[in-house]
């Protein structure tokens, strides 16, 4: 009978999070996790069979808890713009799992609607509540989503780099005069969803 783990999945996945949160996605190694844990880097990969796939189970982890500060959003009025709130929230609180999740490129050119999909649970809970709150259709909500959600990531980044910094009030602000500005030009039917370019498409070009 094999020797029984230290160390549960579950228990070297919180650690490793925690690693990650405080220190960033670099530090994530088996030799850092181990001293985390209080032991050899031996029981990991007991566990799992590679750190790549620790790294996985550490990004959906810190995905996890993003979702837990965007669903705060459903129990205020109006929820989208809560939702914004959070997202800046989350980037505050926790710079290193928003640059985990937002802010890593692998390379390649894509268009926002791939890059960021709309088939994701937050995104489809953005536009259920911009359609819901301000009687947008399925196409309205989506351009509205689209531009509002650019600029509160970029914000987003601003915070988890530390380049910036602002207040609650500064936040609220920000966030309200853009979206009243996106929302007027959506309902005016001045802005339309953007045609991709055909070269973000082209896995072929240089």
């Amino acid at each position: 009978m094999p020797p029984k783990p230290k160390h549960t999945r579950e228990q070297i996945i919180a650690a490793a999070l925690e690693l990650v949160s405080e220190k960033g996605m670099e530090t994530l190694t088996a030799r850092e996790l181990g001293a985390r844990l209080g032991t050899s880097a031996r029981p990991i990969f007991t566990a799992f069979k590679n750190m790549e796939e620790v790294q996985q189970e550490v990004i959906a982890a810190a995905a996890k808890r993003f979702q837990s500060y965007a669903q705060r959003a459903v129990h205020f009025t109006p929820a989208f713009k809560q939702l914004g709130m959070q997202v800046l929230l989350f980037a505050a609180e926790e710079p290193k799992l928003y640059q985990l999740l937002f802010m890593r490129g692998d390379g390649t050119r894509r268009s926002f609607d791939q890059a960021f999909s709309f088939e994701d649970s937050m995104s489809v809970a953005g536009m259920q509540m911009l359609q819901k709150d301000y009687g947008l259709s399925a196409e309205e909500a989506a351009v509205l989503f689209r531009h509002v959600w650019i600029f509160t990531f970029g914000l987003g980044a601003l915070c988890a780099t530390g380049v910036c910094c602002f207040s609650d009030e500064e936040i609220n602000d920000l966030l309200g005069q853009n979206f009243m500005a996106m929302l007027a030009r959506v309902q005016s039917g001045d802005i339309r969803k953007p045609t991709v370019h055909p070269q973000l498409n082209d896995t072929d070009s240089d």
